[in-house]
């Protein structure tokens, strides 16, 4: 057997692979500044970035789980390789030549190794992939042309066919050096009275990982003798393929998923070609079971899930009762998500592929496919409106009865404001009849029955509760959306003498975060930034100030952590900050009021109309004047 891999072989792989590429194609990352990137760790979850790679230094650091290390050290955690795995399939990327030493391997574990049955999906992938060409698979060529599919398109997605031949495969790879274990264990032979193909006579989509390594197939039935009636297998669960974990053309899409904040979930291998080939680069689909939890841990760590403006999460249903279950059970993971979920669905229930050949002109039909991405809705209105929808709202029970049950399915939603949205919504589908308060008092009688008398959906809604509530949840201080408050407040205690006589304009409510908003409380309870002027005591007296205990460990914490300059702030930087806060402050206040705008009848209310028209004039300007500082601001700079 081969010795241990030496030192200097190791460090020249450690060298030579770049951790963040290698990191990237499991993670979505971002610069951070300071020569670091940052993304959402793939280790744990997490609704804000504290994942953190140094391409300089070569290492990784999650500042939220503590997992750390080098490039090696990150691919034996997120693939489950032993340290040599790891050194050889970075070394067989890199193109270096490992070196060894005399004497035995170390003992390695029982069973064919990962890289084993990479290379084992790898060589039948290519061998299926040939196979296509040949005269025994006219008949899967015709069903991709049928819908569309040229070769070009065939081998972008790598599309191949089995043979009809039980054995080809199993001989293909046994002559490429594979055992009979590894092939099993693989999940591409089975044994019987002798090993055989697990595929025959199907046409092959690989199921790929991220770094586009093929780690399983779903193969379509095409002919029909086929003994298998499944109109679609899949490769049955293995070392290395989890279909819970598996989201089928993440390897083509993640690059722009991450570009553009946005994922398209479709319900198969053809429409995620489609939507492919119609310039939708985004879709992903499951591979034989339903989108759940696992699917969107995978999903959130490419789509950067977590900027102050939140990305799309598409999916794509047919409209008839089976696409509405799908969507119900869509719901129910809707808060997997920072970003916004919606639904396309396309009216005459035609999925993706269909879509496209639906005109007999391809440029058309891929320009409807755009389209029907195009009209999104969000997901809660689709199933609040199906629901609804069932009843007969002229009448007064089939009101109550719609009401009923559009509030058993909102009850299991944690997050009390989108409770008090959603209540309005049902409100506003059923009629003016039904108050929303009546809405939101059902909700919250929904949520304190058994589980089982709940309807559909049967988790514990925390935020509903009947019990006497408890303090809300409070977000994560270092959550992205709220970086611009923490700068600012970051220069009030460590800077007051620079900052002190351009805060006038500002107040406790240009302060989403109530922590934050607690310790601009305390500097004004003090007099303001400016009483802190060459005072040493400053920070130490703002924490004293602070009644509450995470308010004054968000100000021991903004005095010791640096501001993200690496200058010393000047006056355009904290201008700069001051007028971002407000700016963001009128545009929250700009979107409350055409909220409320479009909510009233300029006929049955024109005075409260005109007011509020008003309002929303002279916000606009005010935001004008702000906008019209930052760009003066930027250009003297």
């Amino acid at each position: 057997m081969p010795g241990r891999i030496r030192d200097d072989s190791i460090a020249e792989v450690r060298e030579k692979a770049r951790i963040d590429e290698v990191v990237s194609q499991y993670v979505t990352l971002r610069n951070a500044g300071g020569g670091s990137m940052k993304g959402l760790c793939p280790f744990h979850d997490e609704k804000s970035p504290s994942f953190h790679v140094t391409p300089s230094r070569g290492f990784f650091h999650c500042f939220g789980c503590q997992e750390g290390g080098d490039v090696i050290t990150f691919l034996m955690k997120i693939d489950a390789l032993s340290f040599s795995e790891a050194v050889e399939r970075l070394a067989d990327k890199t193109g270096v030549a490992l070196q060894r030493e005399d004497g035995d391997a170390p003992e390695r574990p029982k069973g064919p190794q990962r890289g084993r049955l990479v290379e084992a999906h790898k060589h039948a992938q290519e061998f299926y992939a040939d196979q296509l060409g040949s005269p025994d698979a006219l008949v899967a060529r015709q069903f991709l042309a049928e819908r569309g599919f040229d070769k070009a398109a065939a081998d972008t997605f790598g599309i191949g066919f089995a043979p009809r031949a039980g054995e080809a495969l199993y001989r293909h790879l046994q002559q490429k050096g594979f055992s009979v274990e590894e092939l099993t264990v693989a999940g591409l032979v089975a044994v019987g009275r002798s090993p055989y193909d697990k595929f025959r006579g199907r046409l092959l989509w690989p199921i790929r990982e991220p770094s586009g390594e093929t780690i399983g197939f779903g193969a379509r039935r095409i002919f029909d003798d086929d003994r298998i009636e499944a109109k679609y297998l899949n490769t049955a669960e293995t070392p290395i393929y989890k279909k819970s974990h598996v989201l089928y053309g993440i390897d083509l899409a993640r690059r722009e998923i991450g570009r553009t904040s946005q994922a398209v979930i479709v319900e198969g291998y053809t429409d995620v070609m489609a939507c492919h080939l119609s310039g939708v680069g985004t879709a992903v689909a499951t591979c034989g079971t339903a989108f759940g939890d696992d699917h969107a841990r995978v999903l959130r760590r490419f789509l950067h899930d977590h900027e102050e403006f939140r990305g799309e999460v598409i999916f794509t249903f047919d409209g008839d009762a089976a696409g509405q279950k799908a969507a119900l059970r869509a719901f129910g993971g809707d808060q997997n998500f920072v970003s916004q979920t919606y639904v396309a669905v396309e009216p005459s229930g035609m999925d993706p592929c269909d879509l496209r050949m639906s005109t007999g002109d391809l440029a058309t039909g891929e320009a409807a496919v755009r389209e029907l991405v195009a009209r999104r809705v969000p997901l809660y209105r689709f199933v609040i409106g199906n629901i609804i929808g069932k009843h007969d709202l002229d009448r007064a029970d089939g009101r109550i009865d719609a009401m009923r049950e559009a509030a058993r399915v909102v009850a299991s939603v944690r997050d009390q404001a989108k409770i008090t949205a959603f209540a309005q919504e049902i409100s506003r589908l059923i009629g003016g009849e039904v108050d929303p308060n009546a809405v939101l008092a059902e909700v919250r009688r929904a949520a304190a029955r058994p589980p089982a008398e709940r309807g559909p959906r049967t988790q514990a809604p925390a935020a509903v509760a009947a019990a006497a509530p408890a303090r809300p949840a409070v977000p994560d201080l270092l959550d992205p959306r709220f970086r611009l408050e923490r700068e600012l407040l970051k220069l009030v205690v460590q800077h007051p003498m620079g900052i002190g006589r351009l805060t006038g304009d500002i107040g406790p409510d240009d302060f989403t975060h109530p922590v934050y908003r607690g310790v601009w409380e305390a500097v004004t309870a003090l007099g303001g930034p400016a009483q802190g002027s060459g005072d040493p005591t400053w920070a130490g007296r703002l924490r004293d100030a602070a009644t509450d205990p995470e308010v004054s460990s968000a100000v021991a914490a903004l005095a010791v952590e640096p501001v993200l300059t690496p200058k010393q702030p000047d006056a355009a930087y904290v201008t700069h900050h001051v007028l971002r806060l407000l700016e963001l402050t009128s545009a929250r206040r700009i979107a409350s009021v055409k909220s409320r705008l479009q909510r009233t009848n300029p006929v049955e209310e024109p005075e409260a109309y005109n007011r509020m028209f008003g309002e929303l004039a002279a916000l606009e300007q005010h935001r004008r004047g702000l906008r019209d500082q930052l760009v003066a601001g930027e250009a003297a700079h």
